[in-house]
């Protein structure tokens, strides 16, 4: 007899009050490491929540983008040091030690487009942040803190990729070299070398543009969404050269943002159809179908101990434990997935 289908699981938890919808969220190691991660979200309304996962409740609230939308995230190595975006064109620079929540520097942008930025982590306090540039399909790149300019990327003559629209930087285990990823208005993927300013391969993903992606660096592999019903997987051989693995169709169009969890097993995305998809990082194989938003999801998230954080244009955020990161990789049963059971499984 078969066995009857489990319902979708539920969040563990729902944070409400951010009173407009949540584009942004990143997790953070918290204060003095002590606990659960902190959650950080970012809103249409211009704030950034600093929400307590133990409370349940926004500890801080930060107001630096004058009533714009947050649309980025990103905290630094060294120190309890936050950088937001938002669309009043500036990058601020957050310091959060001891309660502080001041602003203590600020970038200004060059582009009114919906391009997150991304930082590249150096050695002596000095990091590297890959910005939207002046250019209509021009990424900047600086030295920070000092904002030293190291190079504008401006794609070669013949190619016409449109705005940036997603970037992470990043080095290779084998090279000390900064490469950029940057997804394009016009559905591409790019490699960049930041140093020699050139790009050593581009790819045609989609034909909407990249709305999001992710990379895992030790299997020189992504993931990216856009407007269109699929998912593209694809990868990055030894002489640099990307290459589409293959598609996943979506029941509904519309990709957001596409995150890997850390620990490289699973991902997650967020959809224009209300929902958050879990599939199996390697296969691909869809795991779990989250229906529990009534608006857009806009961004989801990972903490390093495998929590899951989504957020959406319904003013809430809901927080999952999904596939626990253990030792022995056993997993418990999570309902269905696109109509299909979901069992007990091995996450190899």
């Amino acid at each position: 007899m078969a066995a009857s289908l489990l319902p979708p699981p539920d969040p563990q938890f729902v944070l409400r009050g951010t009173q407009s919808a949540v584009h942004a969220l990143h997790f953070f190691g918290g204060a003095q490491g002590q606990g659960r991660p902190l959650l950080l979200s970012g809103s249409l309304s211009g704030l950034v929540h600093i929400w307590s996962l133990q409370t349940r409740r926004a500890v801080a609230t930060l107001d630096g983008h004058g009533g714009q939308c947050v649309t980025w995230l990103q905290t630094l190595p060294q120190g309890h040091r936050l950088l937001s975006q938002g669309r009043d064109l500036k990058l601020r620079l957050w310091d959060l030690a001891e309660g502080r929540n001041a602003i203590v520097d600020s970038v200004p942008l060059e582009s009114m487009g919906f391009c997150r930025s991304s930082v590249l982590a150096g050695g002596q306090e000095r990091w590297m942040l890959a910005m939207p540039g002046r250019g209509n399909d021009e990424v900047q790149i600086l030295e920070m803190p000092s904002k030293t300019s190291v190079c504008t990327l401006k794609p070669e003559a013949d190619a016409k990729p449109g705005m940036p629209m997603c970037l992470e930087l990043w080095q290779a285990d084998s090279s000390p070299r900064p490469l950029l990823l940057a997804g394009y208005e016009d559905g591409s993927v790019a490699l960049w070398d930041v140093s020699e300013r050139k790009v050593c391969s581009r790819v045609a993903c989609h034909t909407e543009p990249v709305m999001g992606f992710d990379f895992d660096s030790q299997k020189a592999r992504g993931v990216s969404g856009s407007a269109e019903k699929a998912l593209a997987v694809w990868s990055l051989d030894e002489q640099q050269a990307l290459q589409v693995r293959g598609t996943h169709e979506l029941t509904n169009p519309g990709i957001a943002d596409v995150k890997i969890r850390p620990d490289r097993k699973i991902l997650a995305t967020a959809g224009w159809d209300h929902r958050v998809r879990v599939f199996h990082w390697w296969t691909m194989k869809p795991l779990a179908v989250l229906s529990f938003h009534s608006a857009t999801v806009h961004c989801v998230a990972f903490a390093t101990d495998g929590l899951l954080a989504a957020g959406s244009g319904d003013q809430r955020i809901s927080i999952w434990s999904l596939y626990p990161i253990r030792s022995d990789a056993s997993t418990p049963s999570l309902g269905h997935a696109e109509g299909r059971e979901v069992g007990t499984q091995t996450l190899a």
